[in-house]
This record gives C-alpha cells, sequence and structure tokens, in this order.
C-alpha cells in the first residue's frame, strides 16, 4: 500500500469510526484488501466490525433504516452504490438521509434512480452485499466484481453526480458527511449537497434533471403552485359556492414538511393553511403524524376539541404520506379518518370524470381503440368497500404484493395509472404517450372550441400530471391536489368521506420462529404453502357476510400477518382470530396479538 493509499484508510477511520463495542480493527500495515482497487477508483474503507452484532440488513422498499448512531458505515457504502449507480446509467441519482415516520433517533438512507423512483430491484442484491460485508478485504471485494459484472464505465466522459439531501433529524448532517465521503471516494463522481429536503422533493428533482428540466427547491414549489392556480381557476361555475372552505389545519410531524409547508403556502392565494407541529416545539413523529394518525385513528397533539368539524390534515416525518380527518364531537379524541384509499377514489373519481368530458368531443374519424386505460392499483390491504367502489366507476383494478415499489411498477403500465396504499403513500402516473396526445388534443381543441368544456378537461388532465409527484408519493403535491378537486366538486370533506363506508376490519399478528414457512401467491392474498392452509381459511371466511382473509409473512421480523374485513367489527375480530388459530396449528407455534 502506498502512502496515499494509506492515508485514505485513515481519514475515513478517522471520520467514522467503529460503534463502541466494536473490537475488531484492521492492520492497514499488512492488510492486502487494497490490491483489488482498480486503478480508476480510490475507495475510503471504513474498518469497522459488522455493526448491528450478526443482524442483517435488508435494502427494501424504505433503504436501509436502523438506530442512528450505527448508520455511518452504512450510508458511506451507500453513496459507494449511488455513485456507481450514476456512473452505469450516465444519469443523475438522489441520496435521502431519512427514516420517515420513525422515532427521532432512528435514521436510515435510500437512492432515488434516474426515473426519481427507487432504486432498481436488480441492484437490491449488491446493496444487501455490500451493506453486510463483514470487512474491507470483502467489501473492496463485493465493489470490484460488481463493477466488472455490470461493466460499469470509470474512465467515460460522464461524470457521476448524485444530489444528496436530509430531513431534519439531529443525525441527519454526519450521515449526510458519510454519504458524501462514500460517493467522493469513486473517481469521476461528485455529491451535489442539496441540503434540508423532504424526501419527495428529492425524487422531483432526480427526475426534473433527467428530463433536462430546472430543478431547483425554487423550481419544485413554483410547479406545484401554478398547477394549483391553473386547476382553481377553471371550477366550473357554481362550484366554489357550494364548496365549505375554511381554513385546513395541517399536521406537519414536527418534520421537514411542516417546514416546507410555511414556505409554499406563501405562493398560494387561494387557500387558507394553518400549519401545526412545524418543528419548533415538538418531537418528530411523537404522537404526530400521518402514520400515528392512521394507525391510532386520534387526533395528533395540538388538535382537539376546538377544532371539531375542521378540515384537517396529517403528513409524516418526510413528507410522503398525507391522510386527512376531522375531529369528532365526542370529546375523547377519536377522528373521522380519511385515508389513502379514500384519496384514490377521489383522484379516480375526478380523473375519470374530465376524460368522459373529454371523449365526448371525439369525432367518427378517431380511432375507437384509442381510449385512455386507466388503472387503479391497490394491494389485499385495501378496504374492500374502496375496490367495490372504484369497480362500481368502471375503472380497471388490479393488486400487487405490498409494497410501493410493486404498486408503482404496476402503475407504470397504465396511460394514467393510480395508485394509493391505506397509509397515504401514493401518486398518479401519467405515461410520456398520452400525455402527447394530451398535448395534441389542447392544440387541437384551442384552434375548434376554444373555452370549451372539452378544452377544460383537457387543460385540467394536463395540470393534475404537472401538480402530481409523479416520481414518487408526496404530500405536499398530494395535499394541493385534494384542495383543488374538493373546491371543483364543491365538497365538503364531510361528502368526500361518504363516497362509501369502509368494511371494519382486524389484523393481527402471529409469531413464528421461521415466517418463509408461509408463501403466497396472487399478490399475496393466496397461500401456497404450508398446504391445506388456504383451504381452511376459505372455509373459515364463508361462515361471515362479505368476509375476506388473508395471511402474509411479514417482511422485517419473524410474525404472520393476518387481515380480516366482514359486515360487523365483532364478524372481522372473529374472522381474524379463528384464522390466527389456525396459523398457529399449521405451523406448530405462536401466539397472536
Amino acid at each position: 500500500m502506498n502512502e496515499e493509499q494509506r492515508s485514505i484508510f485513515l481519514e475515513a477511520f478517522s471520520r467514522f469510526p467503529p460503534p463502541q463495542g466494536t473490537d475488531q480493527v484492521l492492520d492497514i500495515q499488512t492488510s492486502t484488501s487494497t490490491q483489488l482497487i482498480s486503478s480508476s477508483i480510490s475507495i475510503m474503507i471504513l474498518i469497522l466490525r459488522f455493526h448491528l452484532k450478526g443482524a442483517k440488513l435488508s435494502y427494501g422498499t424504505a433503504g436501509f433504516r436502523a438506530e442512528a448512531s450505527i448508520l455511518q458505515s452504512t450510508v458511506f457504502r451507500v453513496g459507494i452504490l449511488a455513485a456507481l449507480r450514476s456512473l452505469k446509467t450516465q444519469s443523475v441519482i438522489g441520496l435521502m438521509i431519512t427514516a420517515s415516520h420513525n422515532k427521532v433517533s432512528d435514521n436510515g438512507v435510500k437512492v432515488a434512480d434516474p426515473s426519481g423512483g427507487m432504486l432498481t430491484q436488480e441492484w437490491e442484491p449488491f446493496a444487501d452485499s455490500i451493506a453486510n460485508a463483514p470487512d474491507p478485504h470483502h467489501l473492496l471485494q463485493l465493489i470490484v466484481e460488481f463493477v466488472n459484472k455490470e461493466n460499469i464505465p470509470l474512465e467515460g466522459t460522464w461524470r457521476g453526480e448524485v444530489l444528496l439531501a436530509r430531513d431534519t433529524r439531529p443525525s441527519g448532517e454526519s450521515l449526510l458527511e458519510a454519504a458524501k465521503q462514500g460517493i467522493s471516494s469513486i473517481v469521476g463522481a461528485s455529491a451535489i449537497v442539496m441540503g434540508v429536503l423532504t424526501t419527495p422533493q428529492l425524487h422531483w428533482m432526480v427526475r426534473a434533471k433527467n428530463k433536462g428540466m430546472k430543478a431547483s427547491e425554487l423550481d419544485y414549489f413554483e410547479q406545484l403552485s401554478s398547477s394549483f392556480r391553473c386547476l382553481v381557476d377553471m371550477i366550473p361555475q357554481g362550484s366554489a359556492n357550494k364548496y365549505v372552505s375554511g381554513k385546513l389545519l395541517v399536521d406537519g410531524a414536527n418534520g421537514v414538511g411542516g417546514e416546507k409547508l410555511e414556505v409554499l403556502k406563501k405562493l398560494l392565494i387561494d387557500l387558507d393553511i394553518e400549519t401545526r407541529n412545524s418543528g419548533k416545539d415538538g418531537v418528530l413523529n411523537e404522537g404526530v403524524g400521518a402514520d400515528y394518525v392512521q394507525k391510532e385513528k386520534v387526533v395528533p397533539c395540538r388538535f382537539g376539541p376546538p377544532d371539531v368539524g375542521t378540515r384537517c390534515a396529517s403528513l409524516d416525518g418526510d413528507a410522503d404520506r398525507l391522510v386527512y380527518f376531522t375531529v369528532l364531537s365526542n370529546n375523547d379524541g377519536r377522528i373521522n379518518l380519511v385515508d389513502g384509499d379514500k384519496m384514490l377514489s377521489l383522484f379516480a373519481l375526478f380523473i375519470n370524470e374530465q376524460l368522459s368530458i373529454l371523449n365526448k368531443a371525439k369525432d367518427e374519424n378517431i380511432d375507437k381503440d384509442n381510449k385512455t386505460r386507466v388503472g387503479v392499483v391497490q394491494t389485499a390491504y385495501a378496504n374492500g368497500a374502496s375496490t367495490d367502489f372504484l369497480k362500481q366507476l368502471g375503472i380497471e383494478v388490479v393488486f400487487t404484493p405490498t409494497g410501493v415499489k410493486y404498486l408503482h411498477e404496476k402503475a407504470a403500465e397504465y396511460d394514467i395509472g393510480i395508485y394509493f396504499e391505506a397509509n397515504g403513500h401514493g401518486t398518479v402516473l401519467f405515461s410520456e404517450n398520452f400525455l402527447c396526445w394530451l398535448e395534441g388534443r389542447i392544440s387541437e381543441l384551442s384552434s375548434t372550441t376554444k373555452g370549451s368544456e372539452e378544452q377544460k378537461a383537457a387543460l385540467r388532465l394536463l395540470a393534475v400530471s404537472q401538480l402530481i409527484n409523479q416520481a414518487v408519493g408526496d404530500a405536499l403535491s398530494g395535499l394541493l391536489l385534494v384542495e383543488a378537486i374538493l373546491q371543483h366538486m364543491g365538497w365538503s370533506i364531510q361528502k368526500w368521506s361518504n363516497l362509501y363506508h369502509d368494511l371494519p376490519s382486524r389484523q393481527l399478528k402471529v409469531k413464528v420462529v421461521d415466517r418463509t414457512a408461509v408463501v403466497t401467491a396472487n399478490a399475496e392474498t393466496l397461500v401456497v404453502r404450508p398446504l391445506g392452509i388456504q383451504e381452511a381459511i376459505n372455509a373459515e371466511t364463508a361462515k361471515y357476510d362479505r368476509g375476506r382473509c388473508f395471511i402474509r409473512p411479514s417482511g422485517t421480523e419473524d410474525v404472520i400477518r393476518v387481515y380480516a374485513e366482514a359486515s360487523t367489527q365483532e364478524a372481522a375480530e372473529s374472522l381474524s382470530s379463528s384464522v390466527a388459530r389456525l396459523v398457529d396449528q399449521f405451523l406448530g407455534f405462536g401466539s397472536h396479538r
């Protein structure tokens, strides 16, 4: 090892020392690990024993998450991955430091691909392998082998570029520095620090940059506000008079979303927003936030009886989830929740309406087969009442396994694909072909029937495509779209909530030694192993009016999750308990709660 390489090792070690309790230190003088370093790469290696004491990190929808104090090595390594991804794709990549709705002492890291979406699943095994590499020699070997296998150009003309951002967590600054060092350790790659952002803002910027568009935070705010104004300006005459406006109360989860909403609302002249829990006086995600509100179905901190009947919304810690709610008058803190299923239904209803208006303008010469294909993508956890409502609208509904990456991928197959989870994470995707067609129709209608309802419908659809964040779920853009549609419809939040009534449901967890004992198919609605359990579940479910039940293994812990619906809450409770007992019987052990 030459002196320059030795210096790199020592600098990395001093910047990112091993957590307390680790006891393996590499002898730099005698190590041969750097023999695998390519002449075009200089890599700083974190010299520490694997920091989770035998636990295995797995890159999923949320990237890597853990207690913040043990993440520096992992974040550094993901920085290397992001740099390699940029060189491989010859595109701008994003790297976000956040743990979303987790407690403030946690943190995490995830990568945004060139589309602005999540890291391709094809690279997840590489992420797992380098995060779990037990020593510097093994880590370096994995990197060099992967570079060779993927034919990543290390000496080309493209200069790798990774946009870096973090949320407001105290640990974010040091972890961002670790990521920056990991990126910079790859020759030809550079990190551009964007500062404190919401997760969706970073994803939006990556997508915009790779499309050759302006991609600053101000550009993000201006696109959202101008698209919102466009939709409001085209509200049908009379709808605004029916709309119960008033103030919108927003719970910012004491996170970055509350801070950014304070900036955004200054550009909104058609919306009166009061932000609470913006981070000045509370703890991130503690008794606040979309995850808390959706799971507990109670008011967040700083909301209460004076807010009864008022339209309220809640963001999560990094502002990629959104739910609405109203405070009930029973003074016990309970709420009427308007979740992601209801948001999806509102968006689908509005888009369907605009397409119906637009299609009236088609003449006989237009190919009848050129029908816009709209699809709604749900998981098995979507309430059955929402699925029934969407099918009654004549909209195609399909299911995928649980996880945003599956929903997003499926939604991209449609001209307009809509997906949301009940937790409030989701978006609307518009295909490039459809947008080209739509812009052509707008131009055609402008020259023939300017100012017509058909032209307005086309302009509204275009505005929706520009307002919604097509890269990833975005609480801020979603909130503006909800508000614009409610104004368009002339609806109160109560009328929106009454689109349909959720079927009562219950979820349980059954502890098991090995969750892989359960194998599912058909978007996790059918169990194929162990043999016989699906038939037993079917027989139990048939006993209940509107009964529906499925089981699936957890992705993070050794439990089997049970979900049940029925026509009454008592029946849903009974069905879930019966199926939980079946899981115990078939697997031979376990306890449920």
